[in-house]
């Protein structure tokens, strides 16, 4: 009965989000709360809540600063001359800009954490999107696919995990699995390159300058399918929503990236900040201290260099209050979902049907259904639920047909180009929030891609005798 209502409350979940019929955070908490009392117990409701919000409350804080720091090295200019580089690189072609946005995401994974990645990654193309009428779906969908493959780098977590759970080395998982890996990241460039010739197509292309020029009152926008044309009309600054269904009533205001004259801007202090940045990144992969404590003072710190008048911190703060709350609020929602789907059991019977139902015949391929159950499972659960409470059962049934542990772990980590949209994911409410996309419309989207990316790295390991 667990198995069922838990496949049941998060396909409940997932279908209220994707029809609109309620906003993440209210079905993260009301779904999982009405199913807590549907298997009886609701007594428990708020113990399996403080749990899960005990579990994430140090995500939630490195949410909320890491915001506010990256938030205020906009404000300040330090990614603008990333934005004008990519924008000169990419010629306002809609098609390198989208393959520029896998790049970026790909490029910035490096450091391990998908939260960071988003953020600079939207901070940066963002403006470029904006201006262009470009989808903001097809940017968050290309960079969640990409930051997915790069999430198997052993300190990016789910290689870190499985080695832990099997008790093998890290690198003995993710050396071999580079070559699949590799062709992934590929599929993940083609899928941009496809989706951003498509965006070509829709759009059009403008000139470097084009894209550039601010009207004062009517916005010089791009219009037509029209095969790659150059035309142009005049369109009041509140023009219509984009695609993706994300209003594009911003205008220009939200073209502030490439703004010169912003009164934020801090040009003295570019190289300070830069410092800063790399320090603090270089201090988060070198693990110097838990990455909340490194965003705090990062923040504090850059506050009080670059602004150090009260009024203008306080300004500056209450200009990503926005992003801080929306983003800290789903966190704590999914506390909610993840508390009660894990106190109430659902989680482990759920793994335990998926495990019984693996045809006895299927023992010598364990790696393999390893690699198919890693889709559903690591998106429908925590990395942690699947590699520590699921992964040795694998294991374990692999081993009695002669499978190795290594060839079950490498296995389990092709799913985490989905694993990265999944609504249990926290780094994937910041790139929705900070790109201004419902989350059901990103799901819709990327779901799809990142399951088929998933299977080209499950296949490929299998080609090249990985697996």
């Amino acid at each position: 009965m667990l198995t069922i209502l838990g496949f049941a409350m998060i396909a409940t979940f997932l279908v209220l989000i994707m029809t609109k019929k309620m906003s993440p955070i209210a079905a993260l908490v009301l779904i999982p709360a009405l199913f807590c009392v549907a298997v009886g117990q609701g007594a428990q409701l708020g113990d399996y809540v403080i749990e899960g919000v005990g579990t994430l409350a140090p995500t939630a804080a490195m949410l909320m600063f890491a915001i506010v720091y990256f938030g205020v090295m906009i404000d300040v200019g330090l990614f603008d001359p990333i934005v004008r580089g990519i924008l000169r690189f990419c010629k306002a072609d809609p098609m390198r800009i989208v393959v520029g946005t896998a790049l970026l995401a790909a490029i910035v994974s490096l450091d391990g954490d998908g939260s960071t990645t988003f953020m600079i990654t939207v901070s940066a193309m963002y403006p470029l999107y904006k201006r262009l009428k470009m989808s903001l779906v097809v940017m968050t969908g290309v960079a969640a696919t990409a930051n997915g493959v790069m999430n198997t780098l052993p300190w990016g977590g789910p290689t870190a995990r499985a080695a832990t759970a099997l008790k093998v080395d890290a690198a003995d998982i993710f050396v071999p699995m580079i070559p699949a890996l590799a062709v992934g990241l590929l599929a993940v460039v083609l899928l941009a390159f496809v989706l951003g010739r498509r965006e070509r197509k829709r759009l059009g292309m403008l000139t470097l300058d084009e894209a550039l020029v601010t009207d004062p009152e009517p916005e010089t926008v791009l219009v037509g399918a029209g095969g790659g044309g150059d035309r142009l009309t005049k369109a009041p600054k509140s023009g219509g929503a984009g695609a993706g269904g994300v209003d594009g009533d911003e205008g220009d205001e939200e073209f502030k990236g490439l703004d010169p004259d912003r009164s934020t801007l801090r040009p003295k202090l570019y190289w300070f900040n830069a410092g800063l940045t790399v320090a603090l990144l270089a201090a988060m992969i070198l693990e110097l201290m838990p990455i909340p404590v490194l965003f705090l003072l990062g923040a504090a710190l850059a506050l009080t260099v670059n602004f150090p008048h009260m009024p203008d911190q306080r300004a500056r703060i209450a200009a990503h209050a926005d992003n801080v709350l929306n983003v800290s609020g789903m966190v704590f929602a999914a506390a909610v979902f993840t508390g009660v789907l894990t106190g109430t059991g659902m989680v482990e019977h759920m793994a335990d049907w998926l495990v019984g139902a693996i045809p006895d015949g299927m023992g010598p391929h364990m790696a393999i259904v390893t690699g198919l159950l890693s889709l559903p499972l690591t998106y429908f659960m925590s990395n942690d639920g699947f590699y520590f409470g699921v992964l040795p059962v694998l294991a374990e049934a692999g081993a009695a047909h002669g499978v190795s542990p290594l060839e079950i772990a490498r296995a389990s980590i092709a799913g985490q180009p989905l694993h990265m949209s999944s609504p249990l994911v926290p780094a994937v409410y910041v790139l929705v929030g900070m790109a201004k996309v419902e989350f059901g419309d990103h799901t819709r989207f990327t779901v799809k891609w990142a399951v088929l990316t998933s299977l080209v790295v499950l296949v490929a390991a299998v080609l090249f005798g990985i697996i």
